[in-house]
């Protein structure tokens, strides 16, 4: 029995690594290309790049990954994946929408590579998409890494409020949305935030986070408006 119990398990595994990366890109990718998107802001990305001489970090919440995979896909952003065993699919399906990425998380083994690596790779002028309040929470409630990231590379960090319609939430602790096919996609990119490179208390460090966290709900509430949405209804 504990063969084929260790068979059962190889197999979920398998299907885990490969399988369901596999589907999410053929599947969302077919989905996606339904999406009708409108974004304000949005060219002061590359503006910023070429202003500061370093790459810029785009936050929005952990909730609006799906919506991200469909607007920077084969764009060349970076972002950090999740050492955890989903992180490994979440990596392939990163990966398939050409991301490139670090495996990381700021309560993970492999944290401080990641922030060097990410560090680096701003420095270098690559753009950055992050989810301020992944991988575990709380939702919507920004987490001092993203601050530590812009504060050692002197990046500006860009809030972006996404919102979609028609779409459904998921009952989760990041609200997971997921725009319904031919759905109306609004993306708005708040002004860019410098964080001091004083900031290194963690008092500072939340006193930024919160400002950062403020700075996506207004992006958000105004993405709402976009697509016909009351900020105060799913």
């Amino acid at each position: 029995m504990s063969r084929f119990r260790d068979a059962s398990v190889t197999m979920q595994a398998t299907l885990k690594k490969y399988a369901i990366p596999f589907l999410v890109y053929h599947v969302g990718k077919a989905w996606m290309s339904t999406f009708k998107s409108e974004s304000v802001g949005e060219e002061q990305i590359q503006q910023l790049v070429k202003q500061n001489g370093c790459g810029v970090i785009l936050v929005s919440w952990h909730g609006r990954t799906f919506a991200a995979l469909a607007k920077y896909r084969r764009r060349g952003y970076w972002t950090m994946i999740s050492t955890s065993r989903d992180g490994e699919m979440q990596d392939r399906i990163f990966r398939s929408f050409g991301y490139h990425t670090v495996r990381g998380s700021s309560s993970a083994r492999g944290a401080v590579q990641a922030t060097l690596a990410l560090i680096k790779q701003l420095k270098a002028g690559s753009v950055l998409a992050l989810t301020p309040d992944g991988p575990r929470g709380p939702g919507r409630k920004a987490q001092p890494g993203v601050i530590y990231l812009a504060m050692k590379s002197g990046s500006p960090i860009v809030p972006v409020g996404v919102s979609a319609a028609p779409r459904k939430l998921a009952r989760s602790w990041d609200q997971y949305m997921l725009p319904m096919p031919f759905a109306k996609v609004a993306w708005v990119y708040g002004d860019p935030i410098y964080v001091p490179a004083d900031a290194k208390s963690p008092d500072a460090q939340e006193h930024w986070a919160c400002i950062v966290g403020q700075a996506i709900d207004a992006a958000e509430k105004r993405a709402d408006g976009m697509v016909g949405i009351c900020s105060d209804t799913p």
